[in-house]
């Protein structure tokens, strides 16, 4: 792993793996068939990027949306690897760019959407050009009855069969069903080297709350994060549109995004999203995997995702770069009426809408939580977690109540009204009000009838609304909603079960403002890390790409806080790897200290590195010897590039310092660039 570590310092500018990260690049590396599930933000991209430097012949990525490739390429790019799209939306000339590359056979990587697999060429293309690896990203596509469904990646495993070599799937969330199917239409069944590493996004803050003016609660949330990126997710296009306005009529820089835009209008919004500092996007879940913004500090949901596994994808797209981020998810009955409708009648399978129906009892028990949501969301994913102390529920714990009486009334009034009707009129009998429905329908003669005048109307909403929350009650599609039991409300019924549930207490109207999150920086170096966006802004318009290709937030952090005073201490900031050093360490270096430092290009690509301060001491024992040691000698000197050569590579014996030097400046310099050598080791 020497090779792979020294890759990872020089092209991606990271000390170190992320846990997990070292095991998955040695097995890809290695050519083993793997699959791995890693969160969202874990460095999914960094185990087939590095990998395909350390193997022969071209690696071919299968990735759903082209900006996602397209951000990964000039990513790629500006660290110095050779890398390519061929796409739908390549200008002529970036195709003609990437297929010289390909012919000359320097390209490393090649990236290609799923549907690309289709065209009759394509596969005596990849044949012809020598491929060794092949990657998919977001691998659950291929899962028949998964939201993200794409046809094509079935397409994926003929490929592999096509090729004979080796295939690394890559997803952020997968449960063990989707897994399966995974192995089964990519691998052909044969397991590969599976890889499931921790689910816990420790840095992104998990709350919930009931719906109440949910317009209002997301202004709110919006006005406490002004100034940041985020996300607001929303179950219908026509809401998208309406809160994207309401934002930017409260000051915000929002716009909005769905399926039903023009494919460019859809373009522009994520051109912006990926360019522009503080840019807020409400949209349906069409925004999806194509944003690889590493700064986005905050996600909402206006209404409830449809699993337990799209609220975690979802939210996983705040805080990549691993800076707070928060979340917030609104619910109500109605949401669950509606995600409860698109199970029953969708074209599932029976064994299939029973899967789904229990994903969404997860997503249901992690919003009706009564302790710590981190721990209920891992627990969920097969993790045990410690109760986090930081989630909405540890900040500020819910008071609950013993309410098996309460739903032993309400399940009572459906029961006896022949379950064919809503939580509005079950409130009405048994809070005991004689509307005109209830007198038609006789209801008002009913034993429950006025049973439970313990609570106001708000009361027994939230009762209802966490009864279908834990499943006790579903809506029947084939009679227009209507709640009826489940067999898991029968033991309370019986009273062989009791149940307890939270005491809403939240007023109308009065949804609190959760203060400013914390900032990213000390007030103190608030101005340098401004400064420093201001840079990496007018290069990244200069060189027209998203501001995080040229560094994220993460770096300029480390910038504003470590104030690096030359190159080689700029060059142990994370994230700035030899390519982005030359190409941006002294533009950045000089909004630091006020100049800028003129430094060697051959020494440059040193810094850093201990091999940098052996070249320095190497260039200053030359300058004492140029003229030998007496000082009257004819004036004999080393290149740089030889210098870098000796500072690198070290040689320890006379004869080989003097294969690097030759015999003259070996007479002349080699007793004293050993004995520096012999320091430095």
């Amino acid at each position: 792993m020497d090779d792979a570590a020294t890759l990872l310092r020089d092209v991606f500018g990271f000390d170190g793996f992320r846990p997990g990260q070292g095991e998955i690049v040695e097995a890809v590396a290695a050519g083993q068939n793997v699959l791995a599930i890693m969160p969202t933000g874990g460095g999914k991209s960094l185990c087939f990027q590095l990998p395909a430097l350390l193997r022969p012949g071209v690696t071919v990525v299968i990735s759903p949306l082209i900006a996602l490739m397209r951000d990964q390429v000039r990513g790629l790019r500006e660290a110095g690897v050779a890398a390519g799209a061929l796409t739908s939306g390549n200008t002529p000339e970036e195709t003609e760019a990437v297929w010289q590359a390909l012919e000359a056979g320097t390209l490393k990587l090649l990236y290609l959407a799923p549907e690309r697999l289709a065209a009759g060429g394509t596969m005596q293309m990849l044949r012809r050009i020598g491929v060794g690896l092949i990657a998919v990203d977001e691998a659950h596509c291929v899962s028949q009855w998964g939201h993200d469904f794409r046809p094509d990646y079935l397409r994926i495993g003929e490929l592999r069969r096509a090729l004979d070599v080796p295939l690394a799937a890559f997803t952020a969330t997968a449960d063990r069903e989707t897994q399966d199917e995974i192995v089964t239409r990519l691998f052909d069944g044969e397991e590969p080297a599976r890889f499931l590493r921790g689910f816990d996004r420790p840095n992104i803050h998990l709350a919930f709350q009931p719906k109440d003016s949910p317009r209002r609660q997301i202004l709110d949330f919006a006005a406490a994060r002004r100034g940041q990126s985020g996300i607001v997710y929303c179950g219908t296009r026509a809401k998208t549109e309406g809160l994207a306005r309401a934002l930017s009529e409260d000051g915000h820089t929002a716009c909005f995004y769905h399926g039903g835009m023009e494919a460019e209008d859809r373009r522009i919004v994520e051109s912006r999203f990926a360019r522009e500092d503080g840019l807020i996007v409400v949209a349906t879940v069409a925004f999806g995997m194509g944003v690889d913004k590493p700064d986005i500090r905050w996600v909402a949901h206006a209404d409830l995702p449809k699993s337990i596994e799209a609220y975690y994808q979802e939210i996983g797209r705040a805080g990549r770069d691993g800076g707070p981020a928060e979340t917030l998810t609104l619910f109500g009955p109605d949401d669950i009426r509606l995600r409860r409708t698109q199970i029953d009648e969708g074209l599932a399978p029976p064994e299939r809408r029973a899967a789904d129906h229990g994903r969404l009892n997860a997503l249901l028990g992690l919003a009706e939580a009564l302790e710590c949501r981190r721990k209920t969301l891992l627990g969920y994913f097969g993790e045990d977690a410690e109760t986090c102390g930081h989630c909405d529920l540890c900040q500020t714990p819910v008071e609950t109540f013993d309410a098996t009486e309460a739903v032993r009334k309400a399940l009572s009034a459906a029961l006896r009204t022949g379950e064919w009707f809503g939580a509005g009129h079950l409130i009405d009998i048994v809070m005991g009000n004689e509307t005109d429905k209830v007198r038609q329908k006789g209801h008002e003669q009913l034993p429950t009838f006025g049973v439970g005048r313990e609570f106001d109307k708000r009361g027994w909403q939230a009762v209802f609304r966490q009864m279908m929350g834990h499943d006790l009650m579903r809506p029947d599609p084939e009679r227009h909603g209507a709640l009826r039991m489940t067999e898991a409300a029968r033991p309370i019924l019986r009273g062989e079960a009791a149940i307890t549930l939270r005491r809403d207490t939240i007023a109308r109207a009065q949804a609190k403002r959760r203060p400013a999150v914390k900032a990213m920086v000390s007030e103190e170096d608030a101005p340098l890390l401004s400064a420093l966006k201001a840079k990496r802004r007018a290069l990244a318009e200069a060189a027209s790409v998203p501001a995080y290709i040229i560094f994220n937030d993460r770096t300029l952090i480390e910038m504003a806080e470590t104030k690096p005073s030359n190159l080689d201490q700029m060059a142990r900031i994370s994230g700035v790897g030899a390519k982005k050093l030359d190409s941006y360490g002294a533009d950045f270096l000089a909004v630091i200290t006020g100049a800028a430092e003129e430094m060697h290009p051959t020494r440059r690509k040193l810094a850093g590195r201990d091999a940098g301060a052996v070249y320095d001491r190497l260039m200053q024992v030359q300058a004492d010897l140029a003229r030998g040691a007496c000082g009257t000698e004819k004036p004999l000197s080393c290149s740089a590039s030889l210098l870098a050569k000796v500072a690198e590579r070290r040689p320890s014996l006379p004869e080989e310092l003097e294969r690097l030097l030759g015999e003259r400046r070996s007479e002349r310099f080699g007793a004293a660039f050993l004995d520096v050598l012999r320091e430095a080791s």
